[in-house]
């Protein structure tokens, strides 16, 4: 078996699974993928342990995030929840895998 190809097939079918589910549910369901990676290194690690704290760390993200939006003044239209969701989700989700790929 080749190993690195395994990976790179199971990386990227991971990838569009994930950006497919973002697709379908949105900001809320990016800000439920941002969370928990934010807040792992504040409890155990553990699941169940990280259940109650996303849930409150979600909805405070997005309640600040809302107001940023309004916040920020922007010339005709006003921004996206969605589009300040995935500028604060992408410098995240690349520095989980740069992490994870020194560990490869």
């Amino acid at each position: 078996v080749n190993l690195s190809a395994v990976r790179l097939r199971l990386m990227l079918g991971i990838a569009i699974g994930v950006g497919a589910a973002v697709a379908v549910s949105g900001a809320i369901g990016f800000v439920g993928l941002i969370v928990p990676h934010l807040l792992r290194p504040f409890t155990d690690r553990a699941p169940s342990s990280l259940l109650l704290p996303s849930a409150l760390g979600g909805g405070a993200l997005l309640c600040a995030a809302d107001i940023a939006v309004r916040l920020i003044p922007t010339s005709d239209i006003e921004l996206r929840l969605g589009v300040l969701t995935a500028l604060l989700g992408v410098p995240i989700f690349v520095y989980h895998l740069a992490r994870e790929r020194r560990l490869w």
